[in-house]
């Protein structure tokens, strides 16, 4: 392991259909050796069946699947060197953890020196030495999971597959393992794919995030050029906690200057107003905003402020997040719990940050700005 190119795993054209229900259509994608690339989304988008697709475990209906150079559509899945870690862990329970471990080991015919020598490495790692004579019946969730980890990385294999590994432990602990597992990755560098539902552990662990929505991949990129550049109001609305205010608005331009119209405010948008009109497709657009880059007055402050009404107050500790009732529009601001002295249907004005701004092409939801 840890040649170059040793694991690299090419998508070219993935497809797969069940009967009508389309679950992965026409995906391309180069996961690249030591990458730890996420494949995120809601239920039902495709990520678990791209995973296994990769694994073996269904077969494409249309394009191929390559594992470093090797072309893997007719691979059996324990031919394909890839070691699967599922949500529920997969521990035979009637074997104690050693047994667990040295499993994929003695398939493979090992000797039993070199058993103990892989049992020994990966316990210290994991530091679960202690546990070897227990039964997964009486270990924790979190010592559960590290044997899991441990069966994957006994193998030694080109890549880890991991399915929603996390989601059944409790807060504190899901927390501690994503910093775990994130460095093990890197400390051992093997490719890792990931599928989560949740983006906090997309953002946080990965190189990459592949974020997919009924079957098509939306964007591909680093976590922080999705968070501040999303390729779409899908991408813009599923990154980022409280998702971001979406506000129908049409554009305008008048004595030369650009402006979103929306029912009850406008937006001086000038100085984007080239970039606008090159990309839309008509006047029908829809505005974005962060609930972090929007802030809270209580008495006006000059132009381009938005008259609003205090609707909602919801403490989270050192923020606030706000909803603010502006005609029928509901905008979510978060602020600090220091600054905010309004109550409860109190009038505040709004400023919105327009260097961080957000603009989408109505009909195709493309990010303009």
């Amino acid at each position: 392991m840890g040649l170059d190119k040793l694991a690299d795993i090419v998508l070219e054209h993935l497809t797969k259909h069940f009967g009508t229900v389309v679950a992965v259509e026409d995906l391309n994608l180069r996961i690249r050796d030591k990458e730890f690339l996420t494949l995120l989304g809601p239920s039902g988008c495709g990520k678990t069946t791209t995973m296994r697709l990769v694994a073996g475990l269904e077969t494409p209906t249309r394009g191929n699947i390559y594992i470093g150079d090797r072309l893997v559509n007719d691979v059996s899945p324990r031919d394909r060197d890839v070691a699967m870690v599922f949500q529920n862990y997969a521990l035979y329970p009637h074997m104690k953890v050693y047994d667990n471990l040295a499993f994929p080991l003695r398939m493979r015919k090992l000797a039993k020196r070199e058993i103990e020598e892989k049992i020994k490495k990966t316990t210290s790692l994991l530091k679960i030495e202690t546990l070897l004579d227990r039964k997964p019946r009486e270990l924790s969730g979190g010592q559960q999971q590290r044997v899991a980890l441990g069966r994957a990385i006994i193998r030694e294999p080109k890549a880890f597959l991991m399915d929603e590994p996390l989601s059944n432990l409790d807060a504190k602990l899901r927390v501690y393992m994503r910093a775990e597992l994130k460095n093990l990755q890197k400390d051992l560098g093997v490719t890792t794919v990931y599928v989560t539902h949740d983006q906090v552990e997309a953002m946080t662990m990965s190189d990459r995030i592949a974020l997919m929505n009924q079957g098509v991949l939306q964007q591909l990129s680093s976590p922080d050029e999705m968070y501040v550049h999303p390729s779409n109001e899908f991408v813009a609305g599923f990154i980022g906690s409280p998702p971001m205010n979406f506000v129908g608005c049409s554009f305008a331009e008048k004595d030369d200057k650009g402006v979103l119209m929306t029912s009850t405010f406008a937006l001086d948008v000038t100085p984007l107003k080239d970039v606008i009109r090159e990309k839309s497709t008509g006047s029908e657009l829809v505005l974005g905003v962060r609930p972090e880059d929007l802030s809270i007055h209580p008495q006006p402050r000059g132009d381009d402020q938005i008259e609003a009404q205090v609707f909602v107050i919801e403490p989270l500790g050192s923020e606030l997040l706000v909803d603010l009732k502006i005609g029928e529009d509901l905008l979510r601001v978060m602020v600090s719990s220091l600054d905010f002295k309004v109550g409860r249907a109190d009038k505040v004005w709004v400023t919105i940050n327009k260097d961080k701004i957000h603009i989408f092409d109505k009909k195709t939801g493309n990010a303009i700005v």
